[in-house]
Parts: C-alpha cells; sequence; structure tokens
C-alpha cells in the first residue's frame, strides 16, 4: 500500500520534520489519511510515533529512528534509513526499499518491518513481536536477545545470530555465519513453512520457504545456571 495520487504533500525543504510530525499527528483525530514526504534528505525521526490508519509514503533517505514507535500506520521510505528504522513499533507496516543501518526494528512489539535491501547490525535486537523481512543480508548480532516474533532473512546472516534468544523465530536462506550462545538449528517443520510462507507473501518476496532454515533458543540459559558461566 502507498500514498495516492491525491495525497497531502510536505516538502522537506519549506517545512521542518517538526512540523510534519505535527501534522501526521493531528491527522489521527480525523485529518488526510495519505500523506507523502518530499526531500527527506536524511533527516531523523520521520514519522514517527504515528497512531492511526494511514499511509505515508517518504520519497528518498532518511536518517535515525524513521518511524519509531508506529502503531496502525503503513510508512513507505522510497530509499536508505539511517539506526533504528521502526524502533519499538507495536503495529501496522514500515517498508524500506533500500537498505537498513544498525537496530533495524529494535524492541519491536509488533506489526511487520520489510527491508527489500540489506541490513546492518543487530536487526531485531531484543524484539518482542514484531515480524521482520530482510531481502538482503543481515550483520552482525541479529535477533540478539531477541524474545518474540519473526525475523526473515532472504540471504545471509551475519557472526552471532540470535545470541541469547528467548522464543523468536528466526529463518536463514542463505548461510549463517556463526550461531550466538544458546541458539541453534532447529527442525522446519510443515507449519513453519506454511507461516514463512505467508511472512513472505505480505513483504513481497517471492522466495521459496523450502531454501530457508530455521533458529531458536536451545533454552539452556533462561536461568542463571553456574555451570553455564561461561556461556553468558
Amino acid at each position: 500500500m502507498s500514498a495516492t495520487a491525491s495525497a497531502e504533500t510536505v516538502d522537506l525543504v519549506a517545512a521542518s520534520v517538526r512540523e510534519l510530525n505535527q501534522r501526521l499527528h493531528d491527522a489521527a483525530s480525523g485529518g488526510p489519511t495519505g500523506w507523502r514526504v518530499s526531500n527527506p534528505n536524511g533527516a531523523h525521526a520521520l514519522a514517527a510515533g504515528l497512531d492511526a490508519e494511514m499511509d505515508v509514503e517518504i520519497d528518498g533517505h532518511t536518517g535515525y529512528y524513521c518511524a519509531g514507535m508506529n502503531k496502525l500506520a503503513t510508512v513507505r521510505v522510497r530509499g536508505n534509513v539511517g539506526v533504528g528504522v521502526a524502533e519499538n513499533m507495536m503495529s501496522g507496516t514500515v517498508i524500506v526499499d533500500g537498505d537498513a543501518s544498525q537496530s533495524a526494528g529494535a524492541t519491536g512489539r509488533g506489526g511487520l518491518l520489510v527491508i527489500k535491501g540489506s541490513a546492518s547490525a543487530r536487526c531485531g535486537i531484543s524484539m518482542k513481536g514484531i515480524d521482520i523481512v530482510v531481502h538482503g543480508n543481515i550483520g552482525h548480532a541479529g535477533a540478539f536477545l531477541a524474545q518474540k516474533g519473526n525475523l526473515v532473512v532472504c540471504g545471509d546472516a551475519g557472526p552471532g545470530l540470535g545470541d541469547s534468544i528467548y522464543e523468536a523465530r528466526l529463518y536463514v536462506r542463505g548461510s549463517a555465519a556463526e550461531l550466538g550462545a544458546d541458539c541453534i538449528e532447529k527442525e522446519m517443520r510443515d507449519e513453519h513453512v506454511t507461516d514463512l510462507r505467508a511472512l513472505l507473501e505480505r513483504a513481497e518476496s517471492d522466495a521459496d520457504p523450502s531454501d530457508f532454515r530455521r533458529y531458536g533458543s536451545a533454552r539452556q540459559l533462561y536461568t542463571f545456571d553456574v555451570d553455564n558461566a561461561g556461556s553468558y
């Protein structure tokens, strides 16, 4: 879904980020539901804290924390994003047509984050229910301390994947350079293939779910045990 031709347009050459975000927040009470943002020029915190069903299309690259704390809205970035895109996302959809910097989807509690390019380090760190689909590769420490949700990587995963993971599910089509503490490869059952296929379709990916491997927690580090002290 994207902003329509009749969308409200905000040019960030003429308006400030504060003005843009205020107009988006005000629209939650009954304003326009379609928005287009031009000339973002790497600005930070664009479309942050949205709390209504609306479509926001950002035409260009953004800086830190784009679409942070998103709830209900659909935000699409026609470019690359900086650190912490969709950080603490609650619901809705965030789509990045380019690449993402570190900590994409950090602490996300719900909704869907799609990265059409690749993501840097700590993608999905401490995720708590969000679904993340990366069409390319991810860097090191992906899904570190991940508690709940799904991280799907259509390319390769860097070292430290799933370190100290809890109950999140990780799917990787390419290679996983090195698994983090307490993360192991798990059986890919029919139910996982079905769930993964649905996620890939929602993320506009034509990847075959049968090509993926699943990773998750070995459940050895849930509570402290002195015999496992060296693994923490």
